[in-house]
């Protein structure tokens, strides 16, 4: 049996590489093997490559070098195969914003495969759980970050896929949906689903995930079970020792920070200043 998603030395590299210049390597040769029924985490600090990675991973973003495989079939050699057997949050719009929700909703459905009526039935049920029904006939245009975000889950959902892979789904979601959104991830899983995530909130990848994954600076820090790789600490002490020595891990002595309240307060310069003012001029 196949495993989920497999990425295999997957590599990207920015800019045309010279006799003087290598170009800049976003991700480096990093290879996953992401069983089935595994609520796998991406972890990294900004700038570590987990969007990059999980575009190449589902065909959004050609990669360099290597292969990206979901259940067994080549996303650049088969791409309508593979990528109908996935959901995607990716890192931006998931559909037209000028559309009512409902409307972008149905419309993802029926893209997918389903018919008009179930794709309808769907978008429904699904704004209900989320709790967005009723935004459901404004524009998407409208919507707060939090409320996009669930939305954009609704439609990597709502054709049933055997593989989510969600670019941050917890982000600007307030924690009641977060609680939903668990919940719903936990179902799909229960179920024979598979779901990959990014996230920056070490406690929810430990309490949520089965497996998780560490990248820094592009490269595969490590990778496996979620126990395994806190290895009886927590996932947030593994992810600060694979950073390393880095300015800004050391709180510097910022002293003017403790200027601000002796100092005085600005005077405007068209204003008198106030300890100047002849008290006769306030005289009654």
């Amino acid at each position: 049996m196949h495993p989920a998603l497999e990425t295999r030395e997957l590599t990207k590299v920015y800019g045309e590489k010279t006799a003087v210049y290598e170009g800049i390597r976003a991700v480096s040769d990093v290879s996953l093997s992401i069983p089935r029924g595994a609520l796998y985490g991406l972890v990294g600090a900004n700038g570590a490559g987990k969007t990059t990675f999980l575009s190449m991973a589902t065909g959004l973003l050609r990669p360099t070098t290597g292969t990206s495989l979901i259940d067994g079939v080549d996303v650049w050699a088969d791409p309508i195969a593979a990528r109908g057997r996935i959901g995607l949050l990716p890192d931006g719009p998931t559909m037209s914003e000028a559309l009512p929700g409902l409307v972008g909703l149905r419309y993802v459905g029926v893209l997918q495969g389903l018919s008009p009526d179930v794709a309808d039935r769907r978008a429904r049920q699904l704004l209900a759980v989320l709790d967005i029904a009723d935004a459901a006939e404004k524009p998407v245009s409208n919507y707060s970050a939090g409320m996009r975000k669930k939305i954009g889950l609704a439609a990597a959902l709502i054709h049933s896929p055997a593989l989510l892979v969600l670019d941050e789904p917890f982000e600007a979601v307030d924690p009641v949906s977060a609680v939903t959104i668990r919940n719903l991830l936990q179902q799909f899983t229960s179920t024979g689903g598979t779901v990959v995530l990014s996230s920056h909130s070490m406690g929810l990848i430990e309490q949520l995930c089965t497996h998780v994954a560490i990248l820094n600076r592009g490269a595969l820090y490590a990778a496996g079970p979620t126990e395994e790789v806190r290895a009886g600490g927590s996932l947030e002490s593994v992810l600060i020792d694979s950073v390393g020595p880095r300015v800004g891990l050391d709180t510097p002595h910022l002293d003017w920070l403790a200027d601000r309240a002796a100092a005085d307060p600005p005077v405007r310069s068209d204003s008198p200043d106030p300890r100047q003012v002849d008290s006769t001029d306030h005289a009654p």
